[in-house]
């Protein structure tokens, strides 16, 4: 036998209460406090959806909404999960179990070719891993957005 309800939950008076840096979190307890209450249930077996967080979170933690509006169930368990009214019902996933991937070797080497300079220097060979090879812009993004020539001097 589940119950579903539908409350709104008046949040003014209780973060009028705490200093201003502190009233969405105290906004937040006072939903819990309030179901707690109504739905006569114990603190652990209470979950509140993420979309009820972000509304009362939505204009900072200095200006929560005044109320808000949310559906609620309780199961035969005694548990107790609160949705904000509108918000998108997600499909509860199933857990599967992952098979052991076998791993390959992530450092492979490959060999660089820098091609010949017009000065007609020989070829050179360095062993590279697959991992620091790095896009142009990549590097640039490390050094701030300006190329370095010589890496020992620096502005």
């Amino acid at each position: 036998m589940a119950i579903e309800r539908t409350y709104t939950i008046p949040l003014r008076r209780a973060f009028l209460k705490a200093p201003r840096y502190k009233r969405a979190k105290r906004a937040v307890s006072e939903v819990k406090y309030f179901l707690e209450k109504h739905m006569k249930v114990a603190p652990e077996n209470l979950k509140i959806s993420n979309y009820i967080n972000l509304e009362i979170w939505k204009h900072g933690i200095k200006n929560p909404p005044s109320r808000v509006r949310i559906n609620v169930k309780k199961d035969d368990k005694g548990m107790v999960t609160a949705e904000l009214v509108g918000a998108p019902v997600e499909a509860k996933k199933k857990k599967v179990k992952k098979e052991a991937k076998k791993e390959t070797p992530k450092t492979e080497t490959k060999i660089e070719v820098k091609a010949e300079e017009k000065s007609g220097h020989a070829v050179e060979h360095k062993p590279v891993h697959a991992e620091s090879q790095k896009s142009p812009e990549a590097a640039m993004n490390k050094s701030g957005g300006r190329k370095i020539d010589n890496p020992s001097v620096r502005k």
